[in-house]
């Protein structure tokens, strides 16, 4: 048997055509691909402003400069999170504070921002960045009212949560739609809910924002609209620019983005039914007032043993399956020089792991993955 990844890539025909009709084109960068997969993300998350570009990353780097993040602004992020939201806001001068999470989902709650603000004496906060950990976005709306008492921006780093909807006073609204934030970000990697090789997004409801957002992505560049040979420089951008064929691979994805998550759903739903009875371990999350991008599926062991959840990773891996920490606090790593919380984040990390799920999983290596799952505790019960 082949080694079974956490996360794989679905690319069809279609998507293979789609593509290379572009590359028949005249232009495959800077043309038309670029808006009208941009116009079909506004229909799809609900929002007025949709910016592509060329990573989740620089997604992040995007929003952050928009709002104007300088040196020793402050900004406050969960410390369970992928090390590019920390990366980006530390090159652009800002001070970071690692806020703790829940033990059992990994995401920060409003309550955690108030007691780390509390602790470190925090005064004025420039922004939250949000983290929406495996897809589940569990607090989208609640931290509205924390938006408002602290006088902060809100961003979502939504790259595990593209086509995930959360309820919120009695409706339900698209993660990307910012009903309740500034900015959201998302990733187009090829383990995401659907890809463009590498890619990002980022949505908006601000003119301003999203005028800004336009223009560092390609160098700080202002154009003339008449005269298309005479241009003013106006920001410190960069090329974060996405080229057509590869929105061309996400416009055709897109179109697919329902029935990958649909199939995730139900992968999700085996996993819940087949684990029940593994008394050593609990369950992620309870996925009411949820419709979740089922991007990663996360198990917890109850032992919170750093010790036993390696031993799992050994074993499975030796199985030809692979399992994966999500993740290593970022106060763990060498980079790391800033203040943090973290009992509870101490707990998440010694004791989750995220599964195999993803569109094209078979049957036959879901069973495979369960039954060694339960073969390992049994043996180490």
């Amino acid at each position: 048997m082949k080694l079974i990844p956490y996360g794989a890539q679905y690319v069809d025909k279609e998507d293979i055509l789609a593509v290379k009709k572009v590359l028949k084109e005249d232009k495959i960068t800077t043309g038309v691909q670029v808006e009208r997969f941009e116009r079909k993300l506004n229909n799809f998350l609900g929002v007025k402003f949709s910016s592509v570009c060329n990573s989740g990353t620089s997604a992040l780097f995007l929003a952050l400069k928009s709002i104007g993040i300088k040196k020793d602004d402050i900004i406050i992020m969960p410390s369970i999170t992928f090390v590019a939201s920390y990366n980006v806001a530390k090159y652009l001068g800002a001070r970071v504070f690692l806020a703790d999470i829940d033990k059992l989902t990994g995401q920060m709650l409003p309550d955690n921002v108030l007691k780390c603000c509390k602790h470190f004496k925090i005064k004025k906060i420039k922004a939250l960045i949000l983290m929406y950990n495996g897809g589940y976005p569990l607090n989208a709306g609640n931290f509205l009212k924390l938006k408002k008492q602290l006088g902060c921006y809100i961003i979502e780093d939504a790259c595990h949560a593209l086509g995930a909807e959360y309820k919120f006073q009695n409706k339900f609204f698209k993660i990307g739609s910012c009903k309740h934030c500034d900015i959201s970000t998302f990733s187009l990697h090829p383990i995401k809910s659907i890809t463009t090789g590498e890619g990002g997004i980022v949505t908006t409801n601000s003119n301003k924002l999203n005028n800004k957002i336009k223009l560092l992505r390609s160098h700080g560049i202002l154009r003339n609209k008449n005269k298309h040979w005479k241009y003013n420089v106006i920001y410190h951008g960069l090329n974060f620019r996405l080229n057509d064929f590869q929105c061309a691979l996400g416009i055709s994805q897109l179109n697919k983005i329902k029935k990958f998550i649909l199939k995730r759903k139900e992968i999700s739903k085996k996993y819940d039914k087949e684990l029940k009875s593994i008394k050593k371990i609990n369950l992620l999350i309870n996925k009411q007032n949820l419709k979740p991008s089922y991007h990663l599926y996360f198990i917890k062991l109850k032992s919170n043993s750093l010790l036993e959840k390696e031993k799992l990773i050994k074993f499975m891996l030796k199985k030809k399956i692979l399992l994966q920490y999500h993740y290593i606090p970022l106060y763990r790593f060498k980079i790391f020089r800033d203040k943090y919380l973290n009992r509870n984040a101490e707990i998440y990390y010694k004791s989750t792991v995220s599964l195999p799920i993803y569109y094209s999983l078979k049957l036959s290596e879901q069973n495979y993955i369960i039954n060694n799952l339960k073969k390992f505790f049994l043996k180490n019960g």
